[in-house]
């Protein structure tokens, strides 16, 4: 019944037009799945954003993992960034040419590897919002704490909240992650409420999902921001202290640079003083990257909500799953291999 309610809501919209942004990779996947984006009213539109922590890893980041993998460092990564362009090549062209790059579950399954491989220098590959972040620190920690020598983190690791307000011109409200926002909490989207930007933390399922927009349009014909919690059921108001302590005792922020959006101050993750020691950059003297991206790929425009991935000219023809030309179509999580998937190739 509580289904039916928040879908009748939407459907019976007539404010304003508005535009909604989903910036979870999974939430993006979700709503295609459940055909949601066809029950919209044309008032109501629902834009992806930058929500997929493999898509906005930039260019100079995959450089810097190849750079190490060609020194004979063995690059220990979650799948996904395996197949993800650099500016020359992509660590599965590395891999192809000779380097060791293995795939792992976790950074633990990193150190674990670390410690029964000693002759080798392993590099965890970490990357990811406040979700991933704890278990790269747990990690790092272990190794201090056990004497590990040869592993190493080359850190991306990015936080949300510097993110949303850098967008917050390109939706009237955002569909918040669940996963994310079960580490914050709800406190920073408060705060972004009290600087006028509104959103509602969001579930996976299509009762949730549909729940969330419905809150999301009542509460933006009221003309006041907002931050709803419409996953309870996972997401509390204090989030996971424990997880952000974590954070805090191994790491310190810095300034970030996300594909298509560019640098964001203060919206990156990078190892502190105290755990110096097993920052592959520093250990292996990696030299500064900026990494150029092909051209003709509209990633980052589409990451963005600029463009939807149809209107790239090299989707589904040039840029295929198979083939992928921009991150957006590597990743799992991507917009565009979700339009992909969902056949919404252009005509």
């Amino acid at each position: 019944m509580e289904n039916q309610k928040a879908l009748e809501r939407i459907r019976n919209y007539n404010g304003k037009p508005v535009r909604i942004m989903e910036v979870c990779g999974t939430h993006t996947h979700a709503v295609f799945q459940y055909g949601i984006r066809r029950i919209l009213p044309e008032s109501v539109r629902l834009i992806s954003g930058p929500g997929c922590p493999v898509c906005v890893t930039e260019t100079g980041y995959i450089d810097e993992a190849v750079f190490l993998a060609e020194k004979g460092a063995v690059i220990a990564t979650f799948g996904d960034l395996v197949r993800v362009p650099g500016t020359e090549k992509s660590l599965a062209g590395a891999r192809a040419e000779g380097a060791k790059v293995k795939v792992v579950y976790s950074p633990l399954d990193a150190l674990e590897y670390a410690k029964t491989h000693p002759e080798e220098q392993v590099v965890f590959l970490a990357v990811g919002f406040e979700t991933t972040a704890p278990a790269s620190c747990l990690a790092v920690k272990k190794a201090k704490r056990e004497g590990v020598k040869n592993f190493y983190l080359l850190v991306a690791n990015k936080t949300m909240d510097q993110a949303y307000r850098t967008l917050k011109d390109s939706a009237d409200a955002f569909l918040y992650p669940g996963h994310v926002s079960a580490i914050t909490g709800m406190g920073i989207y408060r705060e972004l409420m009290r600087e006028g930007i509104s959103g509602a933390v969001c579930g996976f399922t299509s009762g949730e999902i549909l729940t969330a927009l419905a809150v999301i349009l009542k509460r933006l014909e009221e003309g006041k921001p907002f931050a709803e919690n419409c996953y309870p059921r996972v997401v509390t108001e204090e989030g996971s202290p424990a997880g952000r302590a974590l954070i805090r005792e191994t790491m310190e922020p810095c300034d970030a640079v996300w594909r298509g959006i560019g640098n964001i101050p203060g919206s990156g993750l990078r190892l502190n003083s105290d755990y110096h020691a097993f920052d592959a950059r520093a250990a292996f003297r990696v030299p500064q990257m900026h990494g150029r991206p092909n051209p003709a790929c509209r990633c980052g425009d589409v990451l963005m909500g600029r463009i939807t991935p149809d209107q790239c000219p090299l989707f589904g023809k040039k840029c295929t799953p198979l083939v992928p030309v921009g991150a957006c179509m590597v990743s799992s999580e991507g917009t565009c291999s979700a339009y992909y998937k969902y056949d919404m190739l252009p005509e």
